[in-house]
């Protein structure tokens, strides 16, 4: 897969950023498929992002086999994570608990993941936006090798905030987008430079 490079206003050229999303719940008639496919939207605007939605729903698991013994049944995650700069999850919160969906397809890789980026969004019916979601998400990704951004993105009463069809019915997120978004381009960019200039075990440096 071959990355444009794209010019900021600052006329310096930068590598555009792989930052797939992945929409962590397969249950049917799910309000997060709403805010999912925005935010989506909203990182196609941006230049130095490059970006597809992964749906876990689109995921066929099987009920006999389990993890990273099964991720070449996914090629098509394994190779976009593979050559990913970045991640961003999106889960709704289901008793304080991410879903099972989401922590099955997570788990189909480990080292693919190691000193990259992850932003969260977090989704509810409630006033809280999947704060706690957020909260039980942060060990399990750190495990994975993963590094949190500290912007999270918060979807409380979604069932307000997007109509039936959709359509964003709250203008403020747009600026909440901005800045998480930022914050997500900064880390991802700061560990991709690391990861091709600083030697680590655990991935292969470009030479100099």
């Amino acid at each position: 897969m071959n990355f444009l490079a794209v010019r900021h206003k600052g006329g310096a050229i930068v590598d555009k950023l792989l930052l797939p999303v992945l929409l962590g719940t397969n249950r049917k008639k799910r309000n997060s498929v709403f805010p999912a496919k925005w935010l989506v939207g909203e990182m196609q605007k941006r230049a130095e992002i490059q970006t597809r939605l992964f749906d876990a729903a689109d995921f066929a698991l099987p009920h006999d086999d389990y993890g990273q013994e099964i991720k070449n049944l996914f090629p098509e995650w394994r190779d976009t994570i593979m050559q990913a700069d970045g991640l961003v999850i999106i889960s709704p919160e289901y008793n304080h608990g991410y879903p099972g969906a989401l922590k099955a397809v997570l788990d189909l890789l480990l080292k693919e993941y190691i000193h990259k980026a992850v932003a969260f969004v977090g989704v509810s019916a409630g006033p809280w936006g999947g704060t706690r979601v957020i909260e039980a998400m942060v060990p399990m990704v750190r495990e994975l090798g993963l590094a949190v951004t500290f912007t999270d993105l918060n979807f409380p009463f979604v069932q307000k905030t997007f109509d039936a069809e959709g359509k964003l019915l709250d203008q403020a997120f747009e600026k909440r987008a901005k800045d998480f978004l930022a914050e997500l381009v900064w880390l991802s960019r700061v560990l991709k430079w690391g990861r091709e200039n600083l030697p680590s075990k655990h991935h292969q440096t470009k030479p100099s």
